[in-house]
């Protein structure tokens, strides 16, 4: 193994020769191993152990052993202790994925601290195998069938393509010791399940099948990376603005292509989404519509699909708000964007954008304040004549969150102001006016 190791090193990972690196150590078989390559092939590494305190005493003797692997090694260690149960519990997790958060929050830690290029993990090609079983037995798209990454950000798997039975073999041929972690013997797990029962068959039946495996992942590969230039040329045409409110893309984007299901699934996978008719349905459904995941929310509004997180204040949920002359005497409105402020003043002042000054006898109750609509008209102040609502937020160069987030204050369905940009001519202050109404945004 050792030389197909070195070769393999040389053909792939020839960087990690000149790198600070670190490796991820349990104590089993499998980090052990790579540790003595690396120390064979006179890398300079260190050894990180994440001590999880699932099984009492074993897990504190596994601690020792790293730590007595260090010194023998002659490199430096690190270890963590982590209550993982609790941490699971906090955060709603299996105690599997709580141990995995909590490992690769402490990698990206302490490689960032310490100024590690990259962080080296011993997943071989049967772990490989397991992974893809266990995503295709829960479902999956092309990305979950195309095996754990060989090299990924900082993280790094050499072993990836060689085998459990490889590497035994080498620790037997060159006396290693290592650590056996009595979980991996239990059939409580899917992962053990399929290592301990499904596999064997499966090997029986196919004394090839890593070998078959691998080819097949190459395969997939290969199609995922024509899916992605596809997706990428849709999100390309399709996504409009992007800013710390989210992503707005075009419907009739989603729309022309031979399978919309598949770009969206593709497209919003990562948000969390999983009824994906649901989310198809929106690129049909009226304005306001909306499908939510556990972290974010999809709404359809009017030709755009919008893309927030669960916290975000949507305009298309707004609603429209009467608001009587008994309400605009006692001065303050709250709404979606800020607070409206009226007040009465003896003169007025150069209007700006979240403060004007109209002719509060031109009102006529009850003022609406309500999200703009296709087809609204006002006549903007200080210019003749009227012009279309949805122009003027175009000349204005509003990002699409922008527009979907103007409101306007009417008076008898005539636009009193574009809240926070533009009064009205209409109800200007002028010679005659008796009494001049302030009214503020302030956000």
């Amino acid at each position: 193994m050792f030389n197909n190791f070195i070769e393999h090193i040389n053909i792939n990972y020839s960087f990690l020769s000149e790198s600070n690196l670190l490796i991820a150590i349990s104590g089993g078989i499998d980090s052990v191993v790579l540790a003595h390559l690396c120390k064979s092939l006179n890398y300079k590494f260190a050894l990180a152990h994440c001590n999880f305190n699932l099984r009492g005493e074993e897990s504190n003797a596994d601690e020792d052993f790293v730590i007595e692997l260090a010194e023998q090694l002659d490199v430096e260690v690190f270890v963590e202790n982590f209550d993982t149960e609790a941490y699971a519990k906090e955060k709603k997790l299996s105690i599997q994925m709580a141990a995995r958060e909590l490992r690769y929050n402490w990698f990206d830690e302490l490689s960032n601290q310490l100024e590690f290029d990259y962080v080296l993990t011993a997943h071989h090609a049967d772990d490989n195998l397991e992974t893809f079983l266990i995503n295709f037995l829960r479902g999956t798209g092309i990305n979950g069938l195309t095996g754990i990454p060989k090299h990924k950000d900082k993280y790094v798997r050499p072993l990836l393509d060689f085998s459990r039975e490889a590497i035994e073999a080498y620790a037997k041929e060159h006396k290693i010791k290592w650590r056996e972690d009595s979980s991996n013997s239990s059939r409580k797990y899917l992962r053990n399940k399929l290592r301990h029962e499904v596999v064997p068959i499966l090997k029986e039946i196919n004394p090839e099948l890593l070998k078959s495996f691998q080819n097949t992942l190459s395969y997939l590969n290969d199609t995922a990376d024509i899916v992605e230039e596809s997706l990428n040329a849709v999100a390309k045409r399709g996504i409009v603005d992007i800013d710390e409110n989210g992503i707005i893309y075009k419907v009739s984007e989603f729309k022309k292509v031979n399978n919309s299901k598949a770009y969206l699934f593709e497209m919003f996978k990562d948000f969390g989404f999983t009824e994906w008719n649901d989310v198809v349905n929106l690129l049909g459904a009226e304005s306001g519509k909306y499908v939510t995941s556990n972290t974010h929310k999809l709404t359809k509004h009017r030709e755009f699909l919008i893309l927030t997180d669960c916290h975000s204040e949507l305009v298309s949920e707004s609603r429209t708000v009467a608001l009587s002359a008994v309400e605009v005497e006692n001065e303050v409105f709250n709404t979606q964007i800020g607070q409206l402020i009226f007040s009465d003043v003896d003169s007025k002042s150069d209007n700006q954008k979240h403060v004007i000054y109209i002719d509060k006898y031109k009102l006529q109750y009850p003022l609406e304040f309500r999200q703009w609509k296709t087809g609204d008209i006002f006549h903007p102040l200080g210019m003749k004549g009227k012009k279309k609502l949805s122009k003027y937020l175009k000349d204005e160069k509003l990002t699409p969150f922008e527009k979907e987030n103007t409101y306007v204050l009417t008076s008898e369905d005539k636009i009193v102001w574009v809240v926070g940009m533009r009064a009205d001519d209409r109800f200007k202050v002028t010679k005659t006016t008796n009494q001049v109404l302030k009214i503020e945004l302030r956000k």
